[in-house]
């Protein structure tokens, strides 16, 4: 994702022919788009993204399960 952001900020430099970026040619701001979608392919390919998601909804969980443990306390009502 950051890859993406860099690549449009720098297309909006050379669009708006602003500083260093506007004298360059199209070829190194296409291959930070290039390197995005490499990025993205391999991280579907090899399961990074379906792994990060699993770890986010595990933690979820686990932050669920110890607020409704600390409810469970004796002494602890909800007012």
């Amino acid at each position: 994702m950051y890859l993406l952001g860099l690549a449009v900020v720098l297309s909006l430099l050379k669009l708006a022919e602003l500083g260093p970026v506007g004298a360059w040619s199209w070829w190194p701001i296409l291959g930070v788009y290039a390197a995005a979608a490499a990025w993205w392919a391999w991280a579907d390919w090899s399961g990074y993204t379906k792994r990060k998601a699993a770890q986010k909804m595990d933690q979820r969980k686990k932050e669920r399960i110890e607020r409704q443990k600390a409810a469970m306390q004796p002494g602890s009502r909800r007012r």
